[in-house]
């Protein structure tokens, strides 16, 4: 049985089902032209084609993997499964067996992964629903009141220079008066100097 799983008999296998294949063609074009041998093309060519569609029958279908070798009881329902150790019962490490809660934890988060994501594309397509139809107008008003925002507070500044000049106005007033109030002051007396009994 082990010389049908090999690659040899699966080469000679392809082979013969691809000249066959070519056998079958060429009479059946041989049948449609006319051309002698025509009849003898077809029956080598459908006979090796019936041979190998009952040899594949017999056979079975072939599997890709060979799972069952490494877990013993995987192709049977209800079997009790535990990995075989690489390189035998002495050496090798050993190959961790399938775990139901390993895999129930795993397939529990994918589920909430995938709420996630459901709960984020709801998300997203509430928000693709939003009208966004006046919200130029609100930038507007926005920058209108920026802007008159800002002029009010060049004119507080203005005003607050204005202040300033002003205090220090009234302080050199307030020097030029205190100056003039010295010299009206020794004008008095000199004009009393004056103004007094000569002897």
């Amino acid at each position: 049985m082990s010389f049908f799983k090999s690659k040899g008999f699966k080469y000679i296998k392809n082979l013969i089902i691809g000249v066959g294949a070519a056998v079958v063609l060429l009479g059946a074009l041989f049948k449609i032209q006319s051309w002698p041998y025509a009849s003898e093309m077809l029956t080598v060519g459908l006979v090796t084609e019936a041979g190998l569609f009952l040899m594949l029958g017999l056979l079975g279908p072939e599997k890709d993997y060979y799972w069952e070798k490494l877990y013993p009881g995987l192709d049977k329902y209800n079997s009790d499964i535990t990995a075989i150790e690489v390189g035998g019962a002495t050496g090798g490490s050993s190959l961790a067996a399938l775990d139901g809660d390993r895999v129930d934890r795993q397939l529990e988060g994918m589920l909430t992964e995938l709420q996630t994501m459901s709960r984020s594309m709801s998300s997203l397509k509430a928000l693709q629903e939003v009208d966004f139809s006046g919200t130029s107008e609100q930038i507007r008003r926005m920058s209108d009141f920026y802007a008159d925002l800002n002029e009010a507070m060049a004119n507080i500044k203005e005003s607050v220079d204005d202040t300033r000049q002003y205090k220090e106005q009234l302080a050199a007033l307030n020097q030029n008066l205190g100056s003039l109030n010295s010299v009206y002051g020794g004008m008095l007396s000199a004009m009393a100097n004056i103004g007094g009994p000569r002897n």
